[in-house]
């Protein structure tokens, strides 16, 4: 769903890299809107004082410190539901019925917030745009 080209921007042929990498994509015949939605990280940035990316759209990180790795996170998150047409969504669901057994098997759950007080809970899910339509075909409320 989606590429990711990870440099070292402290090699001394690092451009020479990137060139070749795009050249091994570019023959392996793959649909152009991988390569048109590659996602671009320059890593090691922590041993370049103030190192800031001149081409468009890279994302700077070191990994060795955690440097923009949130940053990597929701940028690869953004594209990967935009690329699989999901979305992601919070619904509140009653913990009696079977919705949240359903969730579990029909999307990706990444988070269940419980109040037990009224037997609820509020459920952050991935989901695409079909299952949610069956979601709410099953469980109108």
């Amino acid at each position: 769903d989606l590429i990711v080209h990870v440099r070292d921007i402290t090699h001394p042929e690092t451009i020479l890299q990137k060139a070749t990498v795009l050249s091994v994509l570019r023959n392996l015949n793959l649909p152009s809107h991988l390569l048109d939605s590659m996602v671009e990280v320059h890593n090691k940035v922590d041993l370049i004082e103030r190192y800031k990316p001149t081409e468009e759209n890279a994302l700077a990180v070191s990994a060795l410190h955690g440097h923009g790795l949130e940053e990597l996170k929701q940028e690869i998150e953004k594209k990967i539901l935009t690329a699989t047409g999901k979305k992601i969504l919070t619904v509140n669901i009653n913990l009696e019925g079977p919705q949240l057994s359903w969730l579990y098997k029909e999307a990706t759950v990444q988070e269940v917030e419980v109040m037990p007080e009224d037997g609820t809970a509020r459920v952050k899910v991935i989901i695409g745009s079909s299952a949610f339509g069956r979601y709410k075909n099953l469980f109108p409320n």
